[in-house]
């Protein structure tokens, strides 16, 4: 009698495995898709995280690139668990046929993953240059789900696996470039000069914004930001369209208005958007309430400001 051959370990746990990753993925995306939808700033241990979660790449079609990774997690999820919730014996064929082809499908959604992510870590270093730990994060578990797609199985076609994952990612690679294309476009050099200095400053300026934005002038403060960052948007209006005229502003997107100054934010070590340099000293990036600014910058004028935002 031949023994009957015992399946490896990890056939048996690949699905589960797979199933809690992409959870962790799901559950980390949903958080940078609130935090993004809310305009909440997420939490990181590095100041980088601000720059690439508000930058370019991080919308797509006009929605969070975070909600578009949450939906791949989730769908990563379903395809791994579904076979495992068919448990009766007389579905034993139906089981069979779901092992099969979310088999294939887990190992398409990985590859499709783990080629993105590994773009994103290209934009990171060669782009944004900028090191956002969930993004580092998430290309981890996208490498894992690939490799656990791959080893999970007994394949029996090797050659066709590898050719659906060529396909897969020649499609996925091709589509990312054409969707970030605009952004890559040389062409942004000819952008008009509103384009380039993002949405324009809706806010007046009263005595003790004017007051507060001359001081600052006067004592060589500096604000770096990027014209595609919400909380830069939010630091000008706090001032009014007046007021921050008079502020010396440093852009630091390389297509933005005034970007030859982007390499003082390098050699600066400017690590998020916006970051006050006051008498010499780097603040905390983010919005700055106009109060912390005077303090900090030892104003004694007016502080009766007219402009504020919810949580300053």
């Amino acid at each position: 009698m031949r023994r009957k051959r015992s399946t490896p370990w990890i056939h048996r746990w690949s699905r589960p495995l797979m199933a809690g990753i992409a959870s962790i993925g799901a559950v980390v995306t949903a958080y940078l898709t609130y935090s993004k939808l809310a305009g909440n700033e997420a939490a990181c241990p590095t100041g980088g995280c601000d720059i690439v979660l508000s930058s370019p790449y991080a919308t797509v079609f006009g929605q969070p690139l975070a909600l578009f990774g949450f939906l791949a997690y989730v769908s990563m999820i379903v395809f791994a668990i579904a076979p495992l919730l068919v448990r009766s014996p007389e579905q034993k064929g139906l089981r069979e046929k779901l092992d099969t082809w979310t088999g294939l499908l887990l190992f398409m959604g990985a590859t499709a993953m783990m080629i993105f992510s590994g773009y994103l870590m290209y934009l990171l270093t060669a782009e944004i240059k900028a090191i956002c730990v969930y993004c580092v994060g998430s290309a981890i578990l996208s490498t894992s789900l690939f490799v656990l797609a791959i080893i999970g199985r007994d394949w029996q076609e090797v050659g066709q696996l590898f050719f659906t994952g060529i396909i897969v990612a020649v499609v996925v690679l091709v589509g990312t470039l054409g969707v970030y294309a605009n952004i890559n476009n040389p062409s942004l050099a000819e952008q008009s000069a509103s384009e380039t200095a993002g949405p324009p400053i809706t806010t007046t300026s009263g005595e003790a914004e004017l007051a507060l934005a001359t001081h600052l002038q006067q004592i060589g403060a500096k604000m770096y930001g990027a014209f595609w960052c919400p909380h830069c948007h939010d630091q000008k209006q706090l001032f009014g369209q007046e007021a921050f005229s008079k502020i010396d502003y440093v852009e630091c997107s390389p297509n933005g208005q005034g970007s030859p100054p982007a390499t003082a934010c390098i050699e600066r070590g400017i690590q998020g958007y916006p970051t006050w340099e006051i008498k010499g000293q780097l603040l905390q990036s983010g919005t700055q309430s106009l109060e912390t600014l005077a303090n900090t910058s030892g104003y004694s004028g007016p502080r009766n400001f007219s402009n504020t935002l919810p949580g300053l």
